[in-house]
């Protein structure tokens, strides 16, 4: 088939401009359709004679894939572009961590809470581990999965080369949708049909980019579409080239056998090594990373990293514009002002919370742009700190007339003043330096 247009698309689309797509307009959809970023099924009301007509030809080149059932179900892949600056990455790797099925039983269910329980909220949003891998060794698998059922709420990643021994410990996930690992050129047909009967995710291993690209279509026409690949390298430096290679195939040849999501295991027990293991994998370009073990510090690391990665570049993290209460702030409590830069008032919130002063926090719209940016494109102004405060009635709160600006502009203090009466103090440059600034003006030393 030519090349798909937006133009190809419209002409099968309903064309009411209904907006239950999620875009304004049919022709809008159609050109998301054309360039792979969308697939046609987010229309409900397209045909299935538009569906058949286009074929495969508007469906994305890396398929999305659900893993897990309810509140803490994951979808990964779906991704349309190499490089985050291009557009953005879309959905969040998932991260995992293995146990044994031959620990003991009140190890195991321990172990669980404790991934389970390993979550952190960082600059507003709360980021943790989203799966639990449970590996078949010489226990009672089985049994094993019943505990980690009853710990967690987590999906789960099965790892057992043994279809028998993994009919039956999916007796104990039903209905769950875990992933199923791994499918390999020895045991496919047993493992795609216990995914097509127990309606799983299929995990795929195979010797290398071209094992996997001769396996996955025999498995598609098994009926499972639904695939992790992984591509059996033993080294870090093979995995990580698979990985790129794989990604490269998927978006920019369109190359259907490897249009999945990607499965990578970090290996070792040197935490530093799992670091930099797991970073890279996040980075280039692992849809699921599993790790062998994990504590808090480097769960964090790595989180703050996916963080970072899937952020859309060009729109700025914002918080919303108004006034934030640190601790039980009165009367004589101390007003600072900032933007609404989430990076910018999360940092500014922690060193208030450190200094133990409670205080009120007055949050500027800056459009997300921290506090240099956004007074280089007159966003932080004094006219506009001024109007902001008035209206959120913040200096009718307290007993004084005084409002705490961030050292970097501290050019605006005169401008301030001038436009509103109120006292201005010219705050510390660096976040750092609230805690102690804080407790000077509190004690009358400032």
């Amino acid at each position: 088939m030519k090349k798909l247009t937006g133009l190809d698309v419209y002409k099968l689309l309903p064309r009411t401009n209904c907006g239950d797509c999620g875009f304004s307009t049919c022709m809008a959809f159609a050109m998301q359709v054309a360039a792979k970023r969308v697939a046609l099924d987010q229309c409900p009301h397209v045909s299935e004679a538009a569906k058949e007509a286009l074929g495969e030809a508007q469906a994305p080149p890396m398929r999305t894939v659900h893993i897990g059932q309810g509140a803490r179900a994951i979808s990964v892949g779906g991704e349309t572009v190499l490089f985050r600056h291009e557009e953005k990455f879309h959905r969040p790797c998932a991260i995992g961590i293995t146990v044994q099925d031959d620990l003991p039983e009140e190890e195991l269910a321990r172990r669980v809470r404790e991934i389970t329980e390993l979550r952190f909220v960082r600059i507003g949003q709360e980021i943790g581990v989203n799966l639990v891998a449970v590996e078949h060794r010489s226990g009672d698998f089985q049994k094993a999965l019943k505990i980690v059922r009853e710990n967690t709420d987590l999906p789960f990643l099965l790892i057992c080369e043994q279809p028998e021994t993994m009919a039956q410990a999916l007796e104990a996930v039903k209905d769950t949708r875990p992933v199923v690992y791994p499918a390999t050129p020895e045991n496919w047909k047993d493992m795609a049909t216990l995914a097509k009967e127990h309606g799983c995710v299929l995990g795929v291993r195979a010797n290398g980019v071209e094992g996997l690209s001769e396996l996955t279509p025999k498995i598609r026409e098994l009926g499972v579409e639904d695939l992790l690949l992984d591509p059996g390298t033993s080294g870090f430096f093979e995995t990580l080239s698979a990985l790129v290679r794989l990604r490269r195939l998927a978006l920019k040849k369109v190359f259907r056998p490897v249009g999945y999501p990607t499965l990578a295991f970090a290996q070792g027990e040197d935490l530093f090594d799992l670091a930099a293991q797991g970073t890279t994998f996040i980075c280039k370009y692992a849809q699921v990373v599993i790790l062998p073990k994990a504590t808090p510090e480097l769960l964090l690391a790595l989180l703050t990293v996916r963080q970072n990665i899937y952020t859309d570049p060009q729109v700025p993290l914002a918080i919303e514009a108004k006034v934030y209460e640190v601790g039980r702030p009165g009367p004589d409590s101390p007003v600072l002002v900032t933007t609404n830069f989430a990076l910018t008032y999360f940092t500014v919130e922690g060193e208030v919370e450190r200094s133990k002063v409670p205080a009120y926090i007055a949050v500027i719209d800056t459009g997300g742009l921290g506090v240099l940016n956004a007074y280089a494109d007159d966003r932080f102004t004094a006219e506009k700190i001024v109007k902001a405060l008035r209206e959120y009635g913040i200096m009718e709160k307290v007993r004084h007339k005084r409002i705490i600006i961030p050292g970097l502009v501290a050019q605006l203090k005169a401008e301030i003043e001038d436009e509103s009466g109120w006292e201005v103090i010219v705050g510390p440059e660096d976040a750092a330096g609230i805690p102690s600034f804080l407790r000077q003006q509190v004690s009358g030393e400032g």
